[in-house]
């Protein structure tokens, strides 16, 4: 029976899904999934070969089947339900307003099987609102799910484009969100003006984890700062590099400076391969506030 990778829900959700009476699917189907939450709307990314399934982090990835392929009749229930939604979006400010509770309403999402309505919202530390979803579970008579989230989240549910003209990677393909930490701008040498490396949440941007494993191979490649080389000018000491272009920075001692392409000089054992621990460290995400 063939399975299929497939996003559903609000928050672009992937699971693993066995297609009904061993049907074959296309890329962008439009399908009926069931999951723990209830029948939802999907759409087929790719089958679930061992190669896909070894770029995704399948422990965390829900796994049932497909129930159908999406008729017209499902796509206008689907239609219908998004319009409801807005309404069901206005009540609960409503109720929210009226009861005094501090928190931001971003999102409401219902199920397409109508087995509830989840919450998105944000909130200073925690909130209290087992009396709030009585009210609402009343108001739309169903079950009703509070989900807190965090800025990057809310970034994903209502954010449109980014600074580089395309949509927002995390609105657009992002399942999960990479961890940044300043050091990766700084070995990128990018500015570290917060106005222009941080994303419209207000965080360091998404980018500059695409490509800090490729600078840290790089680097890897190169003497490090302070080591000692012989050119075809003399020896002298690494004391800057270009990582993408593979150059190094060379002063002499009579201080004079000169750039080489790695290729150019040689390096004595030991001085290769040695990454600040500054670098080496970026376990720590820095929000730009």
């Amino acid at each position: 029976m063939p399975k299929y990778i497939t996003r559903y829900g609000t928050m672009r959700l992937l699971g693993i899904f066995s297609s009904p009476e061993d049907r074959l699917l296309h890329r962008e189907t439009r399908v009926i999934v069931r999951t723990s939450r209830g029948q939802e709307t999907g759409i087929v990314l790719c089958e679930a070969t061992p190669e896909a399934l070894s770029r995704l982090n399948t422990q965390q990835m829900e796994e049932d089947r497909i129930i159908r392929v999406m008729t017209h009749a499902d796509l206008m229930e689907a239609k219908r339900i998004r319009e409801e939604e807005r309404d069901e979006f206005r009540r609960c400010r409503e109720v929210i307003t009226r009861m005094k509770i501090e928190m931001n309403l971003v999102r409401i999402e219902h199920v397409f099987g109508g087995e509830r309505i989840i919450v998105y919202y944000v909130a200073d530390g925690r909130i209290d609102f087992r009396e709030l979803v009585k009210v609402l579970a009343s108001e739309f008579q169903t079950r009703v799910e509070m989900r807190q989230i965090g800025v990057r989240d809310e970034t994903k549910l209502l954010s449109d484009y980014g600074d580089c003209g395309k949509e927002c990677c995390c609105n657009s393909y992002l399942t999960a969100m990479p961890p940044v930490s300043m050091k990766m701008a700084k070995m990128q040498k990018a500015t570290l003006d917060p106005t222009k490396i941080s994303g419209r949440c207000g965080r360091l941007k998404c980018c500059l984890r695409y490509e800090y494993d490729t600078y840290l191979g790089l680097t890897a490649e190169l003497p490090a700062f302070g080591a000692k080389v012989v050119t075809a000018d003399g020896p002298g000491r690494v004391i800057g590099q270009e990582i993408l272009q593979q150059r190094l920075c060379v002063e002499f001692q009579d201080q004079s400076r000169k750039y080489f392409y790695v290729s150019e000089i040689q390096c004595p054992p030991g001085e290769k391969n040695r990454l600040p621990l500054e670098i080496l460290d970026v376990s720590d995400e820095t929000p730009m506030e």
